[in-house]
C-alpha cells in the first residue's frame, strides 16, 4: 500500500515505515503529525484518486529530526568580463517516519 500526499508544497509517494526527508516542518523532534492533503492511495491494486484530495484520507507520521541538506553550490560566471560568484546554499530539512496510512471506508453504492 502506497499513497501520494502533499507535503508542504511538495507531493511525495510514501509507503508504511519509510524515512522521508521533507521542508522544514514546525514540529518538535519525537511528535507526531498528520497529513490531510492525499492525492492518491495504492491498497494492493485498489486505486483511489481525489479531485484533488481524497476526504478521510490521513497519513500519519513521527518527526525523526530536523537536519540540513548537503550543500549545493551555485557558481555564476561571464567569460571575458572578470565576473565571477560564488554561492553556496544547505536546505533546512526535517526527517519523517510514516506510520500509518488511513482511507476512510466509502459508502456502498446500493443508493
Amino acid at each position: 500500500m502506497y499513497a501520494i500526499v502533499e507535503i508542504a508544497g511538495h507531493q511525495y509517494k510514501v509507503q508504511k515505515d519509510q524515512q522521508v526527508y521533507v521542508n522544514r516542518l514546525d514540529v518538535e523532534e519525537g511528535k507526531p503529525v498528520k497529513f490531510d492533503r492525499v492525492l492518491l492511495v495504492d491498497d494492493n491494486g485498489k486505486v483511489t484518486v481525489g479531485a484533488p484530495a481524497i476526504s478521510g484520507a490521513q497519513v500519519s507520521a513521527q518527526v525523526e529530526r530536523h537536519l540540513k541538506g548537503d550543500k549545493v553550490l551555485i557558481f555564476k560566471k561571464k567569460r571575458r568580463k572578470g565576473y565571477q560568484k560564488l554561492n553556496g546554499f544547505r536546505a533546512s530539512l526535517t526527517e519523517i517516519k510514516i506510520t500509518n496510512i488511513k482511507v476512510a471506508k466509502t459508502a456502498s453504492k446500493d443508493a
